[in-house]
């Protein structure tokens, strides 16, 4: 399997290459060459999968079984999920009136980003021992992705790990669980800014093409194909758990609603439609509704500021992933894609050429959702089921109410939840209801914090690269260490 930039002006590589990259030397992101089609009897055959066993599936198509054996890549699938808490590592909740919400948040850290980023990790690990290399991640976080992958990575000691965290704008249990873990491969920044700001020195690092190569950098965050790869698991799984079933002629459609921020998990969404998988694609996105304003009018514009919402980790004002939908739905046209990102990226404004637009709202439904729509959601699911929503969840969940209580005959639909309500008791609390947390989680006030300021005014960029040469300097001062 070879993987091409959306952009088109950067050599074609493996999964290796893909995974080692985040984004590609022109700028674009890795999607495959081609993608295999699902027959009826693959997809009957799946049905009567675990989750984890669908995730060995797909992980064998699009890595390449002379790069990982199928052997060893079952092996690391299943060290990957060996501390999730639930032994189906994911979870079909079916509540009242047809309301099915699949639970992604059964991992260490409760959000969806435990199970692409534990898989990636040791995709990571595996090659990493197998050629005695070091790699510095370099990660930016609106809140789960950040917990997330150093939770992947903490204590390895060929990675080290520096994430950009928002300070203020994460809940206080999300940044807990990033500044608490002080172990030695792990280093965290809290940046007076956003998360779209703080994506900015990210960005400026990577587009040095030199300094990546020496210092073997890479990124975690969903511009990296694995972590697409395995999200995808997450639509066939719902598919399967909510389809009446797969014996009929025509395989019957299941509608997956899907709450997002960067847009990871519509973009495998996508994929596995352009796949064969009969689902038909919601995004839920809070009041920062650029991919809903891009679905419903074309219009892929940054508005003036990022709104902070009760869905925090939703709060993004440049959904990169949407580049990858473009791309798929233009036909792996990576010309027009290029064109149209780089006009992005000048003006921050992009309209949609009409045939694109048109086969976005064909492949995706869109709704945005208010503070005052997700706390009435939570308070109800409450009532109604005695059943906790996280603020992110109950954006696709306050869809589901929307149609059912419009009276009109509908599909079977599952929503996606991307987190646990124990994340956000700030949100549980302003929805009138009482947080629960766990012990685990309580504990974290109590722990030692590590956290260096990245100010206003502060040369962000100059910092990550200084924090960047000195550990280069500090592995390879290890390396000689130990050939002495």
């Amino acid at each position: 399997m070879w993987y091409t930039s959306t952009r088109g002006m950067a050599p074609r590589v493996n999964f290796e290459g893909a995974l080692f990259s985040g984004y590609a030397p022109d700028g674009g992101l890795y999607m495959p060459e081609e993608l295999p089609r699902l027959d009826k009897e693959t997809l009957r055959h799946w049905s009567t999968l675990s989750y984890r066993s669908l995730v060995k599936e797909l992980c064998a198509l699009f890595v390449g079984l002379e790069l990982i054996p199928r052997h060893d890549l079952n092996g690391l699938i299943d060290q990957a999920f060996s501390r999730f808490r639930h032994r189906d590592v994911v979870h079909l909740c079916k509540l009242k009136n047809g309301l099915n919400i699949l639970e992604l948040w059964h991992g260490v850290t409760y959000a969806f980003k435990d199970l692409s980023l534990s898989c990636t990790a040791q995709f990571l690990q595996y090659f990493l021992e197998k050629k005695k290399k070091h790699v510095t991640i370099v990660v930016g976080t609106s809140g789960d992705t950040g917990s997330a992958a150093i939770e992947s990575v903490q204590g390895s000691k060929n990675v080290d790990i520096i994430v950009l965290l928002p300070k203020g704008h994460c809940s206080k249990i999300q940044e807990l669980q990033m500044t608490t873990v002080v172990k030695e491969n792990v280093h965290v920044f809290g940046v007076e800014g956003n998360s779209d700001e703080l994506d900015e020195p990210i960005k400026a690092v990577f587009a040095d093409v030199a300094f990546v190569q020496r210092h073997n950098l890479m990124s975690l965050n969903s511009i990296n194909w694995s972590r697409v790869l395995v999200q995808m698991a997450h639509h066939f799984f719902a598919y399967f758990q909510c389809t009446p079933s797969l014996d009929m002629h025509l395989l019957p459609t299941v509608e997956v609603v899907v709450p997002t921020g960067a847009g990871g998990n519509l973009a495998a969404g996508c994929i596995a439609q352009k796949m064969g998988l009969p689902i038909s694609l919601v995004v839920a996105v809070n009041r920062n509704d650029i991919i809903h304003r891009t679905v419903q009018k074309g219009d892929f514009s940054l508005c003036e500021v990022v709104r902070k919402t009760l869905a925090s980790a939703m709060d993004i004002q440049v959904p990169y992933n949407m580049e990858r939908i473009f791309w798929l739905l233009a036909g792996s046209d990576s010309q027009t894609t290029r064109a149209l990102m780089e006009q992005f990226e000048r003006t921050q404004s992009l309209h949609l050429p009409k045939d694109l637009h048109s086969k976005l709202s064909e492949a995706v439904t869109s709704e945005s959702v208010s503070d005052e729509a997700i706390t009435q959601t939570m308070g109800r699911c409450w009532e109604e089921n005695q059943y906790l929503l996280c603020p992110h969840s109950a954006t696709a969940v306050s869809y589901h109410y929307q149609q059912t209580d419009s009276g009109q005959p509908s599909i079977p639909r599952c929503c996606l939840a991307p987190a646990s309500a124990v994340k956000f008791p700030e949100a549980v609390q302003a929805a009138g209801l009482t947080p629960e947390t766990p012990a685990e989680i309580l504990a974290l006030e109590h722990k030692e914090t590590r956290c260096t300021p990245m100010r206003r005014g502060d040369d962000w960029t100059q910092m990550l690269r200084d924090t960047i040469e000195a550990l280069s300097l500090r592995w390879k001062g290890c390396v000689e260490n130990t050939a002495e």
